[in-house]
């Protein structure tokens, strides 16, 4: 009857059968209730619970009408866990009843199926914003790395014209040692800019107070030019987590370069520092980062972390905060937000915490938790 009304359909002989059909991509299936009596529902349990978040497969159970027994009573108690059940009584059961019902489930599979595929461009797409935003960022601090390695190939430059007037063997020892560390500054500002894409991509035993001199080193021409000044601050004597050095100098970058952006001529203050547990042993380390800018609007704050929400106009993506928020999530760390926007006391600051090295952290869809303003 189901194969005359165009709908292609399998006889299995077993649950293990009916396991394999859904696997290979079965739309729904219909069950006699009578089968629960022949042989164990736990294949069809196990295969209902495999499935994934998008999925709830449709289950239509032909059972026989009648009043309630212990019988009865017990094949409703091995039906409960097969999930999204559509029960049909056999009485006998009309045609049209059945086809009706089977044209629903197909139906209501195919729109999982769609929200598979909605999920699965939305992932692709997310991956890609990442992926952007990560060179974003480099690209943000492009103009910052090349001032900075433009001022020591000027020095070189001098100290070299300077070398071709006869100077004294002194004089040329000098000139030679101050060409050495201007190349060295050169060096270390390449390095920390390959470090965004050559670090290990899996979690590694980091300083977090090397990875903050790092960006701020990135981050030196910008400071100044902005007339910002910044007061670093440890206040612990190991700062080692478990992280990927790329992903805690892109929260850092981010956080740091939109302070930048917040303020000219206030101040940029670091600070690191240990929390402790109830039992007063530190297990996280807390970083904040704070400016003396204008605060976040009361109406832009709640949506901070969402994507291309930004308070810069056409020169932000809106993506810096989100990224943040999808790296903070991923690892388990957590992020509290402070922002005034009084007169003489506005500014914002963000905190983050990690836990140390040696303690576990868990990712979790909570990770962020309440965001505070006044």
């Amino acid at each position: 009857m189901l194969e005359r009304s165009g709908i292609g359909c399998h006889v299995c002989g077993s649950f293990l059968e009916v396991c394999r059909s859904i696997d290979e991509g079965a739309g729904a299936i219909i069950i006699a209730e009578k089968a629960f009596a022949v042989e164990s529902l736990a294949p069809l349990h196990e295969a209902l619970q495999r499935q994934p978040s998008w999925s709830d497969f449709p289950v239509i159970l032909l059972t026989s009408g009648g009043r309630v027994t212990a019988e009865t009573e017990r094949l409703r108690k091995l039906r409960q866990p097969l999930g999204n059940i559509f029960l049909l009584e056999r009485r006998p059961l009309r045609p049209e009843t059945l086809l009706g019902t089977v044209e629903i489930a197909l139906r209501g599979r195919q729109r999982q199926y769609q929200i598979r595929d909605q999920i699965r461009q939305y992932a692709l797409a997310q991956e890609a914003l990442l992926r952007s935003e990560k060179l974003a960022v480099t690209g943000r601090l492009a103009a910052s790395i090349a001032h900075e390695i433009n001022n020591p190939l000027e020095a070189i430059t001098n100290l070299i014209y300077l070398m071709r007037c006869n100077p004294t063997p002194e004089q040329l020892k000098i000139l030679l040692a101050e060409a050495e560390q201007e190349l060295a500054r050169v060096t270390e500002i390449t390095k920390q800019t390959l470090r965004f894409y050559r670090e290990p991509s899996q979690s590694v035993e980091t300083d977090v107070a090397s990875v903050l001199d790092s960006v701020l080193k990135l981050y030196g021409n910008r400071l100044a030019v902005s007339s910002v000044s910044v007061q670093r601050e440890v206040r612990t004597r190991s700062a080692r987590v478990l992280s990927t050095p790329g992903e805690l100098r892109q929260v850092l970058a981010n956080l740091i370069g939109n302070a930048i952006d917040a303020m000219r001529g206030g101040r940029l203050r670091i600070r690191i520092s240990a929390l402790s547990s109830p039992s007063h042993h530190s297990s996280s380390i807390r970083i904040s980062v704070a400016d003396t800018g204008t605060g976040i609007a009361p109406d832009v704050f709640p949506a901070i972390f969402e994507p291309f929400v930004t308070t810069k106009g056409e020169t932000g993506t809106g993506l810096g905060l989100w990224v943040t928020s999808e790296i903070i999530r991923k690892n388990g760390w957590r992020i509290r937000v402070r922002s005034s926007r009084r007169p003489g006391r506005s500014g914002t600051v963000f905190s983050i915490q990690i836990p140390k090295l040696g303690e576990l952290s868990v990712p979790s869809a909570n990770a962020i938790p309440a965001r505070a303003h006044s």
